[in-house]
């Protein structure tokens, strides 16, 4: 008996607390790549290597677009495999060794390179991260939640924990990898052979981490014969795409997320500036964004109870208005630290709240789908929603420089209408954006369809079969 026949593959199971610790520790490993690119590249190929910033940032913003189209070929590609290990878990072993080393290696650029060669050596390296190798982990692995188990609240707490261990993540790069970067380069916080041995602990960890994740989780979701005995046709992509787009529970989380990583990205790329200029000491930046992280890591820790008595949607719903309020009150605080902080902290137990739902929503409308529309793309669901954040993030991104151009924040950032363009992009464009969640929140009313679909999939129907 192999070790995937002794457990429980029961599609509706309840979980391990080691496969939901698992399940958490694989997002705990992409988050010390993800935030490292996310917060130090660009120091790294500026300070580091000496390119200009200008330029560096062209080379990151641009290879977003390939970023998001390579989701929705391994999208596809999920939906394709078939293995031993299932249709997610055997990338996560394939292409956790590669993602490593490339990830070392866009850190190590060779001191000899200049020029055009550099920069082809930067573009290389980063669309190997980020659009061939990440993105070929992160959409098995986000896959991977939906196959599981199709347990309503197990799928919510499986986001809880992954929620939980992938902000430890980015708290254990923002601690650490700068204070490794010193040491490693004999206290010179820029040398090349720090940041090198830097990233190759980060990556050997990273591949531990993952095999972890590969060895104790596991798919008992599988695909099911049609219940008239036919053998069922795998569905082509554009079977796939229109089968979500009838699908209006995932279209409702798709604008969800593009909402709320569209809000991410002009909130907290504006809140050290809003620190500086509406509070007026950029030394007070630290102590409201960790008094929005600790919030937030404190309400993960409870999530788990509340989702077990009032459902995933409703604790959604509650972290939106918890998080629409507080953004009116930090546009009522004006410049007074405390009540920011205050507001703050009340953002960290929404956001806890939204962060701890929302994938184990996603999955379960994908369900749904299936269910409604006979077609299984599990893959493709997943993909494309987060080809939809990226370009949530990516055109938030945008607007945030847009509304800061237009306020003439590059000329005077204390002008009337620089400081308009920071509360702009901090407050209201967040406060609009939690107000569209809320909505959003209330119309995904899946749980009174959820059990019958669940139910028709495990006897091989759906809802058009006979």
């Amino acid at each position: 008996m192999n070790k995937d026949q002794k457990v429980n593959m029961d599609p509706n199971a309840k979980l391990s607390l080691i496969e939901r610790f698992a399940y958490g520790v694989g997002d705990y490993s992409f988050n010390l790549v993800y935030s490292s690119i996310s917060a130090f590249l660009l120091v790294y190929y500026v300070s580091v290597l000496g390119v200009n910033a200008v330029t560096a940032g062209s080379i990151m913003a641009v290879s977003r677009i390939f970023d998001g189209v390579s989701d929705l070929v391994m999208g596809r590609i999920v939906d394709k495999t078939h293995s031993k290990w299932g249709k997610a878990r055997p990338w996560l072993l394939r292409l956790c060794v590669p993602l490593a080393v490339c990830f070392v290696l866009m850190f190590s650029i060779p001191s000899g390179l200049a020029g055009k060669a550099q920069i082809a050596y930067m573009f290389l390296t980063y669309n190997m991260v980020s659009t061939v190798f990440y993105t070929g982990m992160n959409v098995p692995y986000a896959t991977l939640q939906g196959l599981m188990t199709t347990n309503q609240y197990e799928r919510g707490l499986l986001g809880n924990i992954r929620n939980l261990l992938s902000t430890a993540g980015t708290m254990t790069v923002n601690t650490f990898v700068m204070k490794m970067c010193t040491a490693f380069g004999d206290g010179d916080q820029y040398s090349q052979k720090g940041w090198t041995m830097t990233f190759i602990i980060l990556a050997v960890l990273f591949i531990l981490l993952n095999l972890f994740t590969f060895y104790f989780c596991h798919e008992r979701v599988v695909e099911l014969p049609s219940g008239d005995g036919e053998e069922k046709q795998e569905a082509s992509i554009v079977e796939c795409l229109k089968s979500l787009v009838k699908n209006k529970y995932w279209l409702i989380l798709v604008v969800f997320l593009f909402s709320l990583y569209f809000m991410m990205s002009t909130f907290f790329g504006s809140a050290y500036y809003f620190a500086q200029y509406i509070l007026g000491d950029e030394n007070v930046y630290a102590m409201t964004a960790n008094a929005l992280s600790m919030a937030q890591i404190i309400m993960l820790f409870c999530t788990p109870f509340i989702m077990k008595k009032f459902g995933k949607r409703n604790t959604g719903l509650f972290g939106m208005a918890i998080s629409s309020v507080a953004f009116l009150l930090t546009a009522l605080a004006g410049s007074n630290v405390n009540l920011v902080v205050a507001a703050n902290v009340l953002k960290g137990l929404g956001f806890g709240c939204c962060g701890a739902t929302m994938f184990g929503m996603l999955q379960d409308a994908i369900t749904y789908g299936s269910w409604l529309t006979g077609v299984q793309a599990m893959g493709m669901g997943n993909a494309a929603s987060s080809f939809c954040m990226k370009v949530g993030s990516g055109i938030g991104t945008a607007a945030l420089g847009w509304i800061l151009g237009a306020g003439g924040f590059n000329t005077d950032p204390t002008s009337a209408g620089a400081l308009t363009a920071l509360n702009i992009s901090c407050i209201w464009i967040p406060l609009a954006t939690c107000v569209i969640g809320a909505v959003c929140m209330l119309l995904f009313d899946l749980d009174k369809h959820y059990d019958r679909a669940v139910a028709d999939l495990a006897e091989g129907k759906w809802k058009g079969s006979k």
